[in-house]
């Protein structure tokens, strides 16, 4: 095969392939170097590598660019290195491929592979179907533990993982019990494969379970791999720890982006391009400052108000900000427990009845700084703030008890309502809750004004 049709910079090449005096370098290293590359010298020095170690690079979701960096090798060899790579990232790398790419590779599978790719690409997204593995090591009931070692063996290079081995009834096929690879070099040959089966029931997944709670299964029982079964209780495949790992460390990513108020990237921050950045920040910003405008609405409303008393300027930002981290601290505290599923939908009640009297006590704890502050800047001749300063500093610590109290309501209902219109908490990114609760901030603070300093500053 003529590889010339692939640029590839020497010194590319040269770093690719040495190893130091440590030793050879490893898949990682070999993927991090990669990642480093063009499309086109990454394909190139694939189809250079041996089958093995290609296969292995391939199979980590670190390597950027995988999809693209298959098409552009001859079909033939792409189709022999996903032939070799596992059925779920198979289907994961045909994910990211246009149609057309797809097709190509598709039709020079192997029968088998082409099964279990399309079964793996039937389940919706971020479930248990999507991300589980349909190469698991099963045995039937009424084999020994002599055999059962002796078929690890033979399959152990094809299979995700030996650690886990999934006993099958003889007849049915169902799953009846799992054995670990140390429960079972420890049996006794000639016995039976259940007598070193685990004797609890075995921890299972519907195939339309959620990563989120296939992540909680395996947390909660210290697992390495759990089963994913259809209704009949047929094994399906298998989810094992690091797949979840990769899958929630990717979700994890998009809503920290989210989080900071912008469209999620799905690339690699070095690897999106110029346009895109802004088209993915672009959105946002304009949203929240359509939404800051509100602000400036609610300033002119009270525009005379302000004329009266300039002094009440001075602290807008302290007011605006209070509420606005009040809010933030309260919607990174639901989105992380509903995440974690520590609270469910059903919740809000109990939420809203913690958050009241906890705003509450927050906002009071805030205004009694504020009205420390002004107290103590009158007497020492920092600032005068008139004859009414008293009542200045009532408004101020009676205003941040409301803006603090709705600031905490406002953040931690949020997520539920998103939630409940089927939408990404996540969405309620400290920035969007900062704005909202900056609007009525100032809507609350002036009403306050309004009310005590009446027929004195106003």
């Amino acid at each position: 095969m003529n590889i010339n049709r692939f640029p590839l910079r020497a010194g590319h090449a040269a770093r690719f392939f040495s190893s130091d005096h440590l030793g050879p370098i490893t898949t990682a290293e070999r993927v991090e170097q990669l990642n480093t590359l063009e499309i086109s010298e990454a394909a190139a020095i694939l189809v250079t590598l041996p089958q093995q170690k290609a296969v292995r690079i391939l199979g980590r979701p670190e390597l950027h660019h995988a999809a693209a960096i298959l098409a552009d090798m001859p079909v033939e060899h792409a189709a022999r290195l996903l032939n070799a790579v596992a059925n779920d990232r198979v289907a994961d790398l045909f994910q990211e491929m246009n149609e057309e790419v797809r097709a190509h590779l598709f039709s020079r599978l192997d029968r088998t592979t082409c099964l279990a790719v399309q079964h793996l690409m039937g389940y919706p997204p971020r479930t248990a179907g999507s991300i589980m593995t349909t190469e698991f090591v099963s045995v039937p009931d009424t084999w020994t533990v002599e055999q059962t070692l002796e078929h690890v063996r033979k399959v152990e290079r094809s299979r995700e993982t030996v650690y886990a081995i999934y006993v099958l009834d003889a007849v049915s096929r169902a799953l009846t019990s799992v054995v670990t690879l140390r429960r079972l070099i420890t049996g006794e040959p000639g016995e039976s494969v259940l007598t070193v089966a685990q004797k609890e029931g075995v921890v299972r997944a519907d195939p339309l379970m959620t990563q989120e709670d296939v992540a909680r299964l395996i947390r909660k029982h210290n697992l390495l791999a759990l089963p994913v079964v259809s209704e009949d209780g047929h094994m399906l495949g298998i989810v094992t720890v690091d797949d979840v790992i990769d899958t929630m460390i990717a979700d994890q990513t998009e809503d920290a982006q989210k989080f900071g108020g912008m469209e999620a990237l799905g690339k690699p921050y070095t690897k999106i391009s110029f346009a895109g950045m802004i088209r993915k920040r672009a959105g946002w910003l304009c949203a929240l400052f359509l939404g800051e405008m509100l602000t400036a609405s609610a300033m002119q409303h009270f525009e005379g108000e302000v004329e009266k008393a300039i002094v009440l300027t001075l602290f807008v930002p302290l007011i605006m900000s209070s509420g606005g981290n009040s809010g933030s601290q309260a919607t990174s505290l639901i989105i992380r427990a509903l995440a974690l599923g520590e609270l469910k939908l059903s919740d809000w009640w109990r939420v809203l009845m913690r958050e009241l009297p906890t705003g509450i006590v927050l906002g009071t704890i805030l205004g009694l700084v504020g009205f420390a502050r002004i107290v103590l800047w009158q007497k020492i001749g920092l600032y005068d703030y008139g004859e009414h300063w008293v009542l200045v500093g009532v408004t101020i610590f009676t205003a941040l008890i409301g803006i603090v109290t709705f600031g905490s309501l406002a953040g931690s209902m949020l997520p539920f309502i998103l939630q409940r219109l089927r939408l990404d908490p996540a969405s309620a990114s400290a920035p969007l809750v900062a704005t909202l609760v900056d609007v009525s901030g100032l809507v609350i603070y002036f009403s306050v004004a309004l009310l005590i300093l009446s027929g004195t500053l106003l």
